[in-house]
């Protein structure tokens, strides 16, 4: 058997996803979306796609325990060498359906394979010493630094969340940052459902959502009603900001008919925001050339009344007509790292201020865009006061004719409507923040964090 036959398709395509990763070229999100995982058979693609995600969630924990059988720990290794040792031990210590000999041999291949044969010694012996090891105990997790060596967050992070929560809640953040996102899809119409169950996949009521939004076990991205735009994978939290954003309460008088979204690649909260205001005419910016063009094909549907323009969300239209503006801003993602583990490895401190001034200055454009009496919804997928409300009360404060609004009406229009689930709405409703804002920890409903406000602009 050849040197390249003996490393199975799945761990070469994790390999080189994670390497990118490592050097910074690319997200694994994106990454794990490439022709070239689609191309990989189910079985493949399923594997590969938890040594990703699974090494990235893992990586601090499996760093120490690792370090500790290195006979020089303070060595500096190459980005390969170190990322095949990664593989092997989660293998080793999470994936109880592979065999011990796949795990370490195959980690050794990759080592030679990479370009440093002189290091596959060093990665065997380390491997198999790591297979030896007891498995590891649970710890007490009485401090903010023994959460985050738990659960393999960086400790500054941690003792932020613990510091603003509480550490209960900081706890219950990193656990959920440490499973598995419950995938959740959007259904346009119900012979996608129809179609989807007859291919065998298992569809389950959303938690949060009751119209068209449903949990899903099996891949939907192989079937008709996937490539015709008919399902839509989409977080039931993301799900849920636009139907926020889309739901009028009762504070806006009059029927909505323009839409502004100002960052709205990758497209899913606009086709809601279509959805639920058919009659309304809408203007999707981004400033990636590449990522409109993506966002252009998704909605070609709406081509009629959607306009995709290219566009930077800091210096959008000044017309200030657009009934509704949605900035959903680009953020740390504090509240995505289940979905998006990497985030706490390129994280830090010093980037929060800069997230902070870019989101002041999208939220301020977007409210000059508004209209007199028009509203603007700001989210984030953060957890950090910098990104959320700081962010909003400095744009109060430099607007006066701006005034914050509960989302407790909006909450409760969606459940009248048949949108929201009673109990989601209370637990929703116990989420706001004294100013009406929503709030939402991961763990508290089975989403992604994220942050809302709603402000209006006053005539």
């Amino acid at each position: 058997m050849s040197a390249v036959a003996a490393v199975s398709l799945a761990r070469k395509a994790a390999f080189d996803i994670l390497l990118a990763v490592e050097r910074g070229k690319a997200h694994a999100d994106d990454l794990l979306r490439e022709p070239a995982v689609d191309a990989l058979s189910p079985a493949d693609r399923h594997l590969a796609t938890t040594l990703v995600l699974g090494v990235l969630r893992w990586q601090i924990r499996l760093d120490r325990q690792l370090k500790t059988l290195i006979n020089k720990p303070g060595a500096k290794l190459d980005h390969e060498v170190s990322i095949a040792l990664r593989m092997g031990a989660f293998q080793l210590q999470f994936l109880d359906r592979v065999p011990a000999h796949a795990a370490i041999d195959e980690s050794v291949e990759l080592t030679k394979q990479s370009g440093h044969r002189f290091a596959s010694g060093l990665v065997n012996a380390v491997l198999r010493k790591f297979a030896a090891l007891d498995p590891v105990a649970d710890a007490p997790e009485e401090s903010a630094a023994e959460i985050a060596q738990a659960y393999a967050h960086p400790a500054w992070l941690v003792e932020r969340w613990t510091h603003l929560y509480g550490q209960e809640a900081a706890r219950v953040i990193c656990r959920h940052g440490q499973a598995q996102p419950t995938r959740t899809v959007r259904l346009v119409d119900s012979a996608a459902e129809a179609e989807l169950i007859d291919a065998g996949l298992c569809l389950e009521p959303g938690a949060i959502l009751t119209a068209a939004c449903f949990v899903i076990s099996g891949d939907a991205t192989t079937k008709a009603a996937w490539r015709e735009g008919r399902v839509r994978i989409q977080d039931e939290g993301s799900q849920l900001i636009a139907e926020l954003a889309a739901s009028p309460g009762e504070t806006l008088n009059q029927k909505v008919k323009t839409i502004l979204d100002t960052c709205a690649a990758p497209g899913g909260k606009t086709l809601i925001l279509a959805e639920r205001n058919p009659a309304a005419r809408i203007l999707a910016c981004e400033s990636s050339q590449r990522r409109l063009a993506e966002l252009t094909t998704r909605l070609a549907a709406y081509s009629g009344r959607i306009e995709c323009r290219l566009a930077d969300a800091t210096a959008l239209p000044e017309e200030s007509s657009f009934d509704l503006v949605l900035a959903d801003v680009p953020c740390s993602g504090t509240g995505t790292l289940g979905r998006n583990p990497e985030i706490r490895h390129r994280l830090r401190p010093e980037d929060l201020p800069r997230h902070a001034e870019r989101q002041r200055a999208i939220l301020s454009a977007a409210f000059r865009s508004a209209r007199p009496g028009g509203h603007v919804v700001y989210s984030t997928c953060s957890l950090e006061p910098e990104e959320n409300e700081q962010v909003v009360a400095c744009a109060l404060a430099e607007n006066r004719n701006a005034r914050q609004l509960s989302l407790a009406d909006r909450i409760a229009a969606l459940v009248r409507a048949g949108i929201l689930t009673s109990p989601a709405a209370a637990r929703l409703l116990d989420c706001l923040t004294p100013e009406g804002a929503l709030r939402l920890l991961p763990g508290a409903l089975p989403t992604d964090g994220f942050y809302v406000a709603l402000i209006e602009k006053i005539a």
